[in-house]
């Protein structure tokens, strides 16, 4: 075993003494050494139950002959973090996560993993450290919070965003946002719809690291608890199986994955994570790849904020496995990839049917022949940029509007909420990437203020930072090289005319080559000066293009 550098023979007698000081028995050190990596906290509703999911894995651990020995992760709430200064904290922990928890698990010369995450960079970083590491993993999320009801109908975190943009507008009472605010988030849980952190866990069972059930199974149900006991137990056979990580996360899974991506309608990040994770991984997936996937790829579900069908009613419908089922009978997923159940894809999803057409649509009847998510490239963005296509009402799919240039999230915000963005604009926010955040902010305030100011179906929204997947609408983000690293989007002027033909995967500002070249020679780009940790993280990070990772 591994933890036998750490506790076996005469030379780790010391270390022993240091088990003894845990309370650990003799009986319990003869066992594998199993780290439940906890990522529980009391700052982040989706992770305020994690402290009964641990217990839970710990006891499946335990019931399958293993020592379970709980270590922490850290991990930020976006909601909470949004529309201020934190949210440049947020993807960098994806990296930290990564970090510590490698540091942990090697110094520690842990057997195997269960990793228990479940909100938004949290899900990524602890895949990626699962890669790097390359010991025995098992996934188990801490599920997803149910939907709201305000005024008889579902509602979830993305509508409280979308109320405050209607305060603005007159149209909301602030009456109205206070019942809001109190309904949308009735439980713990990742919020309910397909943002990223529900995104992220759903790809994490079709990448083969979680079991039936991680991403869907809501939080406060009791079936997750014992989703969780599985989990460890599950660990333990791949401890004596020998099965790793890099053994599940392949290229195929990760084209799967991509797949999956498509036909769910997941949120944006996953552009941002599924390419770092599989750098872990030793897999090279550009983004490049996604237009491909996707122009193959129906798009079968409209969770919100695409439509208003929850993360609750997916799992009703009978969960990822439901929909990979649909998606296998076009031959478009690799049924041999491995899985942590110790059996493949093809064994895991079969007989797993779609028991509600309406959240699950049949191949024969998607919403789109085409996925979820494009990739559009351009003068705008030559490294490409992406949008959750499935997300955008039909009349903006094809848009052509001047710019209206911010170089900050701020300044945007209050011309948005000041009245001063009118239909057929196209708002242009830069400067708030990977390096020129840095951090790449999530920019849901504003495309919130745009759809609750009625403005959802006639105003783009193009940045170099990101979305959240609470974000609707022509919201296209993550384009690359963003301005701080001198890509063109620094250069766009207040009244360019943007044209963006997101079928057609294209995005271009009307300016002469020419033109761009005399305003290249004038131009410097911005950069911010910033301390601490985001100092280091601005030096070393790529670009969006690339998953954002850190330059080795």
């Amino acid at each position: 075993m591994r933890s036998d550098n750490a506790k076996s023979g005469m030379q780790q007698a010391p270390a022993r003494s240091l088990y003894r000081a845990l309370g650990l028995t003799e009986e319990e050190l003869a066992r594998p050494l199993v780290g439940v990596v906890s990522s529980y906290n009391e700052i982040v509703p989706g992770h305020m139950n994690l402290d009964k999911i641990v217990e839970a894995v710990k006891q499946g651990v335990a019931m399958a002959g293993g020592t379970p020995i709980v270590f922490p992760a850290i991990a930020v709430c976006d909601g909470i973090a949004m529309g201020h200064e934190g949210m440049k904290y947020s993807l960098v922990t994806r990296d930290l996560i990564a970090d510590s928890t490698e540091c942990m698990a090697i110094a520690h010369q842990f057997d195997a993993l269960v990793m228990v995450p479940n909100c938004d960079k949290n899900v990524p970083g602890l895949l990626m450290a699962a890669a790097r590491l390359n010991i025995p993993t098992v996934f188990v999320s801490g599920g997803p919070m149910l939907a709201g009801r305000v005024k008889g109908e579902k509602r979830s975190l993305s509508s409280m965003f979308e109320a405050v943009g209607s305060y603005a507008a007159g149209t909301m009472t602030e009456e109205d946002v206070k019942e809001f605010e109190c309904k949308v988030c009735p439980t713990c849980g990742s919020c309910s719809g397909m943002y990223t952190a529900n995104s992220m866990n759903c790809l994490t069972e079709v990448l083969g690291m979680g079991l039936p059930g991680n991403g869907t199974i809501p939080a406060v149900y009791s079936e997750r608890i014992r989703l969780a006991k599985k989990a460890g137990m599950a660990v333990m056979d791949m401890l004596e199986k020998n099965i790793r990580p890099r053994d599940i996360m392949t290229k195929e899974a990760f084209y799967n994955a991509l797949t999956m991506d498509m036909a769910l309608g997941c949120s944006t990040n996953s552009m941002l994570h599924l390419p770092a994770i599989a750098h872990e991984a030793g897999v090279d997936v550009n983004v490049d790849v996604a237009n491909d996937i996707s122009a193959k790829t129906p798009n079968l579900c409209h969770l919100a904020p695409a439509g208003p069908t929850y993360m609750e009613d997916l799992n009703e419908a009978g969960g990822i496995h439901a929909v990979m089922n649909e998606i296998a009978r076009l031959g478009l997923l690799n049924l041999d990839c491995m899985t942590v159940t110790g059996k493949t894809v093809g064994e895991n999803i079969k007989g797993c049917v779609n028991k509600n057409p309406a959240v699950i649509r049949p191949v024969e009847n998607p919403y789109s022949q085409t996925g979820g998510i494009a990739v559009l490239r351009g003068n705008l963005a030559p490294d490409s940029c992406v949008v959750k296509r499935s997300a955008v009402v039909p009349e903006m799919l094809k848009h052509e509007g001047p710019a209206r240039v911010f170089d900050s999230e701020e300044e945007a915000i209050a011309a948005i909420k000041g009245g001063k963005i009118v239909a057929g604009d196209v708002v242009v926010i830069r400067y708030e990437g990977p390096k020129g955040g840095p951090g790449m902010r999530e920019m849901l305030n504003p495309t919130s203020a745009i759809a609750g100011m009625g403005l959802g179906s006639s105003v783009a929204l193009i940045t170099d930072g990101r979305f959240s997947g609470a974000s609707r609408g022509a919201s296209i983000g993550h384009v690359s090289p963003e301005a701080a690293a001198g890509g063109p989007i620094g250069l766009v002027e207040e009244g360019d005319v943007i044209s963006i033909d997101i079928n057609a995967n294209a995005i271009n500002m009307n300016v002469s080559d020419e033109e761009l070249a005399r305003r290249r020679s004038t131009w410097t780009p911005r950069t911010k000066e910033v301390t601490g940790y985001l100092k280091r993280y601005q030096r070393l990070v790529t670009s969006a293009d690339k998953g954002a990772i850190l330059e080795d």
